[in-house]
């Protein structure tokens, strides 16, 4: 019963249009009502308990970081870089956009800020050259979804700091490696939708160009290298290491390219502190209607109805991956994790699954649901910049969304294809 009060009054909410932060706050005083204890105060003791939580620190950080590269050049050179390193086949263009995707994500980790990024620099290259603007679209808001898969993704930071007992830094390890495997399928598709649509751009360069591309992308490969090799010998924590980020960004864009100074440097600030208010605003809700839903049993009202797949962890998994897609069609990535990601471990640690592997999955599906509709984020963004029609994006995505189903299924079925990786970068 609870759990369908839940539900319900989450998406009754949600289709008029209400900010997720005031819808899950609705929520919370649904089931207080419900459970006959009219407290508010309850709420804003649980949201304030929900935002002071140290590894949550690591997100203003990331933000920041990936918002001075935006702004200081950093992201043009990171798409210069994959036109040199692979624009120079047929379709090369489309390529680059992959291969930029795969860079983005170990610089930014977040699909929306990675698509708003990408899409302001590749569609306006791609229209130029002749791309459909729907294949064009398409073809970024794919690659956006490896934001939350690659590190440092922050999606796994709060994944990490709502679920007792992960490791931060392990869930950035297994990430790694099926983020660069989902983009080289999404490399073999965009293979045979060139020949489909007829594609023969490329993209070349001359020597000259050659050599100060390689020079000016230096920077940006460092950032990444430094990052996680800190993290995985233990130099700093996920957090420091997010602060590393943010000092290393206006160390290379305010004194290496010189393209931003202290007044966009400010700006910028202002910027991130409003992203990172509407993430940490999220945090806070999704904690007081987290709390309402362990009271109301709902933890234990999913398990029962997922208890008798137990015995068969795969069956489990695909059943709980076909709940997470309806669920992440509807509501955006942060709010899922922080509500169903506590609801779920119980149940999959029963199970025997690793809790690890499931983490990836998880976010995963979740980051799949933001480029599906209706509520996909990614495809708004990408409407938003290039000038296109939602039908038109959704049409030309389906080939790449097949892909990415196909990926999370494979990974679903054999978790040595992330847990084996994992164990080399630990």
């Amino acid at each position: 019963m609870e759990l369908f009060l839940f539900l319900g009054t989450l998406f009754f909410f949600l289709a008029f249009g209400i900010p997720i932060a005031i819808v899950l706050v609705l929520c919370a005083m649904v089931l207080m009502f419900h459970a006959d204890m009219w407290e508010p105060m309850t709420i804003a003791s649980c949201m304030l308990d929900g935002a002071n939580n140290y590894p949550l620190m690591a997100i203003p950080f990331f933000v920041f970081a990936g918002e001075i590269m935006a702004a200081g050049g950093l992201s043009r050179r990171v798409v210069e870089f994959a036109q040199l390193l692979i624009g120079g086949v047929r379709g090369g263009p489309g390529y680059a956009a992959i291969a930029s995707s795969i860079i983005f994500a170990r610089l930014m980790g977040s699909s929306v800020g990675e698509a708003a990024a990408m899409g302001g620099l590749l569609l306006p290259m791609m229209y130029k050259v002749g791309y459909k603007p729907g294949r064009a679209g398409a073809i970024i808001s794919s690659g956006a979804i490896l934001g939350p898969i690659i590190p440092p993704s922050t999606n796994f930071i709060i994944l990490g700091s709502c679920v007792s007992g992960l490791s931060i830094t392990k869930l950035f390890m297994i990430g790694l490696f099926p983020g660069i495997f989902i983009g080289f399928a999404l490399m073999v598709m965009w293979f045979f939708i060139v020949r489909i649509d007829g594609y023969n751009e490329t993209v070349t360069f001359t020597a000259a160009q050659k050599k100060k591309i390689l020079i000016d992308a230096t920077p940006a490969f460092m950032m990444p290298v430094l990052l996680l090799g800190g993290i995985r010998f233990g130099i700093f924590t996920p957090t420091e290491g997010g602060a590393f980020a943010a000092v290393y960004a206006i160390v290379v864009c305010l004194l290496w390219y010189r393209e931003i100074g202290i007044k966009e440097l400010l700006q910028v600030s202002a910027s991130s502190a409003r992203t990172t208010a509407s993430v940490m605003m999220i945090v806070a809700t999704a904690t007081a209607i987290g709390y309402f839903i362990t009271l109301a049993d709902i933890p234990q009202q999913i398990i029962s109805l997922f208890a008798p797949f137990k015995d068969s962890p795969i069956v489990l998994l695909l059943l709980v991956n076909v709940f997470l897609f309806l669920i992440g069609m509807v509501m955006d990535l942060t709010p899922n994790v922080l509500i169903f990601a506590p609801v779920f471990y119980p149940l999959i640690m029963d199970a025997g699954i690793d809790p690890y592997h499931f983490g990836l999955i998880f976010i995963l599906n979740l980051g799949i649901g933001v480029i599906t509709p209706p509520v996909g984020t990614v495809l708004y963004v990408i409407c938003g910049i290039g000038n296109i029609t939602l039908p038109a994006l959704v049409r030309n995505l389906l080939p790449f969304l097949v892909v990415e189903f196909g990926m999370l299924l494979l990974l679903t079925v054999f978790p040595k294809l992330s847990l084996i990786p994992m164990g080399w970068m630990i």
